[in-house]
């Protein structure tokens, strides 16, 4: 019903090389042109890279610096939302629960925030399950700060992120604070293959139960902003579960252009991947182009 796309992390292959060295296995060689591809695909961000992915039952030599820290901007809404729904599971919130947000609770009006535009003098009640899908399809920062309260706060999602043993996201600041001070940026920040390991977990082994995990990848699929990101060069009709996040531009490099996400395959299978670049001094159509294109990549090898 909603169409999206995945991929898979980091897995590197041991070859034994025979009497004759420049003679490599055709799935070794297969592997190191993916990551070479790659490599070539992201110097033309001209900033710095991270890249992971995961497809269950196939090695994809894939990752490019998969475990640095790098800002993760709006793509932390996934994780918090995930902490949200299992506040639901646990009986602390329920989706029809009305939460209210105060005018000091909205951001700056640098910050995206439909839901701000709609109410700008605050005093609306909204459910939760209007404000997790605003959060995730329109990537609304201000329902995603009342989100943030009402289960506690960003070390209350981070806390969460940790008992799914995901200890490489990091959740410290609202979007509203974010906005106010552009330095905050870097610390809501990821490991590429953290955000892999999430995103498997969503596909396979959820740590929510069916009917809320359907839900929200149901909200990535229908999200439009990765639109032109991880499955833009995919063929038609591919299906994709994404999150994106972007930084505005303050300096000569821009801090964050980001997509992470589950690509459906043609067997069915879902692929995670995550591409997130950071500090990038290339125009704004050529960041998301980088994306388009590594995904590309990647979904070619595995489905070869």
């Amino acid at each position: 019903m909603f169409p999206r796309r995945l991929r898979s992390p980091p897995r590197f292959l041991l070859v034994l090389l025979s009497a004759c060295p420049l003679a490599l296995p055709a799935q070794a060689s297969t592997s190191s042109s993916l990551h070479d591809r790659i490599v070539r695909i992201a110097a033309q961000a001209h900033g710095r890279v991270g890249v992971s992915c995961a497809l269950p039952g196939k090695a994809l030599n894939c990752g490019l610096d998969p475990s640095e820290l790098l800002p993760m901007m709006s793509v932390y809404k996934l994780p918090i939302a995930v902490a949200v729904l299992h506040a639901v599971e646990t009986g602390r919130l329920s989706l029809s629960q009305t939460l209210h947000f105060v005018p000091s609770q909205l951001i700056a009006p640098t910050g995206y925030s439909p839901l701000r535009d709609q109410h700008p003098h605050g005093a609306v009640d909204m459910t939760v399950q209007e404000l997790l899908r605003r959060s995730i399809v329109d990537s609304d920062n201000v329902a995603s700060d009342v989100l943030l309260r009402a289960i506690g706060g960003p070390s209350s999602a981070e806390q969460y992120m940790g008992s799914l043993v995901l200890y490489g996201i990091h959740i410290r600041d609202y979007e509203g604070d974010v906005d106010r001070n552009v330095k905050l940026q870097y610390r809501n920040d990821a490991e590429p293959h953290s955000l892999v390991a999430l995103l498997l977990r969503l596909a396979g082994h959820s740590p929510l139960t069916p009917p809320h995990t359907q839900l929200l990848l149901g909200w990535m699929t229908a999200s439009p902003t990765g639109d032109r990101r991880l499955g833009a060069l995919l063929p038609p009709g591919t299906v994709v579960a994404d999150k994106t996040g972007t930084s505005g531009q303050n300096r000569s490099t821009v801090n964050a252009t980001n997509d992470a996400g589950l690509i459906t395959l043609p067997d069915g299978r879902r692929l995670a991947v995550a591409v997130l670049i950071a500090d990038s001094s290339a125009p704004y159509a050529v960041r998301q182009q980088v994306i388009a294109e590594i995904a590309r990549a990647i979904y070619n090898a595995a489905v070869r």
